[in-house]
């Protein structure tokens, strides 16, 4: 199929890829030029596993980025994947939705060849498609017959390649037989589960589905911080809780709480819109409250045992949210670093990935070229991405001054490293 998406961010430049690899041809729209030049000179702006091999595979062939809509005019299938960034009150911002149906409804009035059907990938709060995207449209061409669709995406940073091959499942929300089959065409050579919703509930199953998570990982934190209280070892107690097939062992895992750009945001806004409904977001409130004061519990932690934190080196060895990643948007790392900064510490930093990024939030920091630099002479360390190379660390914590090392995501090996909840 001619496939466009509009969005060439996390979304919508891994699903035009893998897209690609299944044999459509596919356009990526964004209005950033050194984006998508980037894209077109096969060079990943993200960094994902995999994908800068699939980008060289398949650009200048059948995938290409584009600053200009006209691919739209060809399409069978046009993806919106832009982003909904929370407003200040924790709903979400659907301007670029509404922009991008927009564009659609001009190209459409220019000319279209094909029965367009436009799918929402975005998170957006039920009744998005129908009451913007659908009006917005029929406002603009209310003669042409367009077929909408919600199928969210559930794609892990780090592991998104595997995750758009290898989906648990696959969501097609809409009432429409023709865009139904087509969408299952689109998917065809997945071995995935298929289940047809209508576009309100797809839409409502990204939040759920996102929200039920963060759930687990707060949950965990709170047993977690009474299982430290306790001298308990938490990670026993999950792994026992974990064997129970109702609960599973997935976001069991207690400590610096959760990032990223989809559970604290989601969450947000699904607690935003419960309130607006009257109805009082007790339980998701909580979730985001544990997982605001898990960053200052480290804190805590370094200053007991230093006593002071005004004028140490405290090395920070992670700043991406998640390992395999570069994203910090909501990084645990940010609230760690201003609170050393509050408190007179010099923060020595690094990541395998992320440094460039965390450059943009805190461009006068101190950023090494490997751990061993970071914990050179370091008074305490603060451990808070689960990179995979931090579980090797060993005689590297020998460089520091102080031997306080305080591990956020229970990673490390060695035995004098202290945890967040255990």
């Amino acid at each position: 199929m001619n496939v466009t998406i509009i969005g060439g961010g996390y979304v919508g430049l891994v699903t035009g890829t893998c897209l690609a690899h299944l044999d459509h041809t596919v356009t990526i729209i964004d209005i950033d030029k050194t984006k998508v030049d980037a894209i077109n000179d096969a060079k990943s702006p993200i960094y994902e596993e995999g994908l800068d091999v699939l980008l060289k595979e398949h650009i200048g062939k059948n995938l290409k980025a584009s600053l200009e809509y006209s691919s739209i005019q060809t399409s069978d299938i046009v993806f919106i994947t832009v982003g909904t960034p929370p407003n200040t009150d924790g709903s979400s911002n659907l301007s670029y939705i509404r922009s991008a149906a927009e564009n659609i409804a001009k190209e459409y009035m220019i000319g279209h060849t094909q029965h367009p059907i436009v799918v929402i990938k975005s998170t957006v709060p039920p009744g998005t498609t129908d009451n913007i995207v659908r009006k917005t449209i029929q406002g603009c061409i209310p003669d042409v017959n367009v077929g909408y669709c919600m199928n969210p995406e559930f794609l892990r940073e780090g592991r998104a390649i595997v995750d758009f091959f290898e989906p648990d499942r696959i969501i097609i929300g809409s009432s429409d037989q023709v865009v139904i089959e087509k969408i299952k065409e689109l998917y065809e050579n997945l071995d995935s589960p298929i289940l047809v919703t209508g576009s309100t509930a797809a839409e409502m199953i990204k939040y759920t589905a996102n929200a039920f998570l963060a759930t687990k990982i707060s949950f965990s934190n709170e047993i977690g911080n009474l299982c430290k209280k306790l001298n308990v070892d938490v990670y026993e107690v999950m792994k026992g809780v974990g064997l129970d097939h109702r609960i599973s062992p997935f976001f069991l895992n207690a400590g610096a709480g959760f990032g990223g750009s989809c559970f604290p945001k989601d969450v947000a806004s699904l607690a935003s819109m419960i309130a607006q409904n009257d109805l009082d977001p007790v339980l998701l409130k909580a979730v985001l409250s544990i997982n605001s004061n898990q960053p200052e519990k480290m804190i805590l932690l370094l200053k007991n045992r230093l006593i002071s934190l005004n004028g140490k080196r405290i090395a920070v060895l992670g700043l991406a949210f998640k390992d395999n990643t570069d994203d910090i948007r909501e990084s645990r790392s940010i609230p760690v670093i201003e609170m050393l900064l509050s408190s007179g510490a010099v923060p020595v930093c690094y990541d395998p990935k992320a440094t460039e990024n965390m450059i943009q939030v805190f461009p006068d920091l101190m950023y090494c070229s490997s751990a061993k630099d970071a914990l050179k002479d370091a008074d305490g360390c603060l451990v808070m991405t689960e990179w995979p190379e931090f579980a090797e660390l060993d005689e590297e914590f020998s460089l520091m001054k102080n031997r306080i090392i305080i591990d956020g995501r229970h990673i490390l090996t060695i035995p004098d490293a202290e945890g967040v909840c255990w």
